[in-house]
């Protein structure tokens, strides 16, 4: 069901090959940034090793099914079907894989004070694809579509400079380059080392936006 008062899906139905379940985009919630991980195997990972910086944003996890095992900050959380892991500080690494099969988390977050905005990371289930297979004009398409829908373009800006390297296109990537770089200063320990970018490495304005 689908409409003005309600709408409705499962984590099933949401959920991709890749374990996500894009429950924010898949039900236009625009309050706070909400999705759910499936790990079908015990050992499996579900949530990738992140902080919340420089968002800001406070996470809550709630295990809906099966077992995981967080790791915040080092320390080990074995989490059952109902527990709740709260993340409040940004800076905190955290991180969680299955310890059962067939494990769902479903994850809460935004920032304490602010309006909450969708962020660039989003688009990542359909751009990295793209990428890994070499479609750099698919990947191209995808990002410059979602410079229009999110508003921390740093992350976006980014894999464009990758794209547009792999392209050949070195005017255009070292222009997002630089916007990326702008918004994302710490995007620079990246940049030397991201194959994408190699193309460019050879030329004067590198070291000039990298510093060396």
């Amino acid at each position: 069901m689908s409409g003005q008062t309600c709408r409705v899906a499962t984590i099933a139905d949401l959920e991709r090959p890749d374990g996500l379940a894009p429950v924010r985009r898949a039900l236009g919630v625009q309050a706070f940034g909400v999705n759910a991980w499936t790990a079908h195997d015990a050992g499996a990972p579900l949530i990738v090793a992140h902080t919340e910086e420089p968002d800001g944003h406070e996470e809550l996890y709630l295990v809906v099914a099966g077992r995981a095992t967080f790791t915040v900050d080092g320390e080990e959380v074995d989490a059952a079907a109902g527990t709740l892991v709260f993340v409040p500080e940004a800076g905190t690494v955290r991180s969680a894989v299955a310890a059962a099969p067939d494990t769902i988390v479903f994850t809460v977050g935004a920032t304490r004070g602010k309006a909450f905005r969708p962020r660039g990371w989003e688009t990542d289930r359909d751009v990295l694809p793209a990428l890994e297979r070499g479609d750099y004009r698919e990947a191209e398409r995808l990002l410059l579509n979602a410079l229009d829908e999110y508003d921390d373009k740093a992350y976006l800006n980014y894999n464009l400079a990758c794209t547009e390297a792999r392209l050949g296109e070195r005017d255009a990537a070292f222009g997002y380059l630089r916007l990326a770089l702008a918004e994302r200063p710490g995007y620079t320990q990246y940049v030397r080392q991201d194959d994408d970018l190699a193309a460019l490495r050879d030329d004067p304005r590198f070291a000039e936006i990298v510093g060396g």
